[in-house]
């Protein structure tokens, strides 16, 4: 997992919660990630919510890997998504020009 470290990743966690964090470190045991937010159902579909509520956002937290049933990177829409929901900031969508 370490070849993964600075890449935002989504994980599916053994309770069956899906995950999406950035990895700031992967060592043994333990992943370092930072920014985790849950993927939840809301009137418009599948929204971002912060998965802890009480916690400084701006330290790193710990997710023992033995918790993870799955992990993938994070699909570059979500990515975009997961990136406003953190700053505010809208990432516009890659567009080709042909001509």
């Amino acid at each position: 997992m370490k070849h993964l470290e600075g890449s935002t990743v989504t994980f599916k966690l053994n309770s069956g919660e899906e995950l999406i964090a950035k990895l700031t470190r992967a060592d043994g045991d333990w992943l370092e990630i930072s920014a985790p937010v849950s993927v939840a159902p809301g009137p418009q579909g599948l929204g971002l919510v912060p998965s802890m509520f009480t916690a400084d956002a701006d330290e790193p937290v710990k997710l023992n890997i033995n918790n993870v049933a799955i992990y993938a990177l994070t699909d570059d829409a979500v990515k975009m998504k997961y990136i406003e929901a953190l700053t505010g900031i809208r990432v516009p969508e890659k567009k080709l020009i042909m001509g």
